[in-house]
């Protein structure tokens, strides 16, 4: 009698042992963290991998990670969950080692969204899959953009006075911001003019707070133009400008993001020192980064390491074409 009948079973199962170990497809739970929940940008995402979850079989938990305690406490609710993995955004790029100890405690895989981890030398964290966009190259279109429009209204440089509104503790606020004013002063804008306003978090009331005593102590100059790291703070600093009593015709800000906060904007009867803003995707970063983590989970394969996405610009004129072609 042959002795094959009885070997085959022993091989199959020593190959399952040698595999790569991956989830049943029908099993699968993911969570999505994110440091803002109530932002437009972030509830975008959120629904977007929802969505996903609910076409390929898979449940996506929504979390908060509003600071460092929050985001454990959120990965312990996960591993309680039996979820898989989780893509986040972090409240802080800094928190990355921290996070990454917990996962792996709980044999989680890990996709940041938007934020990238850093490590101790505050250098990324390659070995953690990512996707975001360009913070520099996305400035220098916000910058190009405020330049153009400058040039459009016919307004001289020496007479306009940049308000950088900045959060220098978030990397990627501070590459959106630095790319911006180097595409300034590569169009001529005066170094000078440029008037630093610290905000201590990134919404709208915080960038308001900043920006105020900044108008107050520059009273000489005809015009403004307002750049921060995405339109909630650009937005604090537009209303900081209508207190000041800037007309809407002297104000030129523009935002990164392309979220709700922007829509409602545009959709005020009359204009206002929002001029625009340079959309990406939430909804991609949302879906894409669930799918990354998804097929990691079900079949293996690690996503890219850095994926960098890019921006169009949004104005009054355009931005329901625009937020339709993306998909917002």
């Amino acid at each position: 009698m042959s002795r094959f009948p009885i070997l085959a079973p022993l091989a199959f199962g020593a190959c399952l042992a040698l595999s790569p170990l991956v989830q049943a497809q029908d099993d699968v739970t993911l969570g999505f963290i994110v440091k803002k929940p109530e932002q437009a940008w972030f509830i975008n995402e959120q629904d977007a991998a929802t969505r996903l979850g609910e076409e390929k079989g898979f449940e996506v938990v929504r979390l908060a990670g509003e600071d460092g305690q929050e985001v454990l406490s959120a990965i312990d609710n996960l591993n309680s969950q039996g979820a898989q993995g989780f893509v986040i955004c972090p409240p802080d790029v800094r928190l990355g080692p921290t996070i990454m100890r917990r996962a792996e405690q709980y044999g989680m895989k890990v996709v940041t969204v938007d934020d990238r981890f850093v490590n101790a030398d505050g250098e990324p964290m390659e070995s953690v899959p990512h996707l975001g966009m360009s913070g520099y190259k996305i400035g220098q279109q916000v910058g190009n953009a405020i330049a153009d429009e400058m040039e459009a209204r016919g307004w001289d440089p020496e007479k306009v006075a940049a308000l950088r509104i900045t959060n220098y503790e978030l990397p990627t606020a501070k590459e959106r911001t630095d790319g911006a004013t180097e595409a300034l002063l590569e169009r001529g804008f005066q170094e000078d003019n440029i008037l630093d306003a610290p905000q201590q978090n990134t919404d709208t009331s915080s960038a308001f707070s900043a920006a105020s005593p900044v108008f107050s102590k520059n009273g000489d100059y005809e015009h403004w133009v307002i750049y921060a790291l995405n339109e909630e703070s650009v937005l604090g600093g537009v209303r900081a400008s209508e207190q000041y009593g800037l007309a809407a015709d002297d104000v030129i800000g523009v935002g990164i993001n392309g979220s709700g906060a922007a829509f409602a904007e545009f959709s005020r009867e009359k204009p206002t020192g929002f001029h625009g803003t340079v959309a990406v995707s939430s909804t991609m970063h949302g879906r894409q980064t669930a799918q990354n983590l998804y097929t990691w989970v079900t079949e293996g394969e690690k996503p890219k390491g850095n994926t960098e996405t890019s921006g169009t610009l949004m104005t009054r004129d355009n931005w329901e074409a625009v937020r339709d072609e993306l998909g917002l």
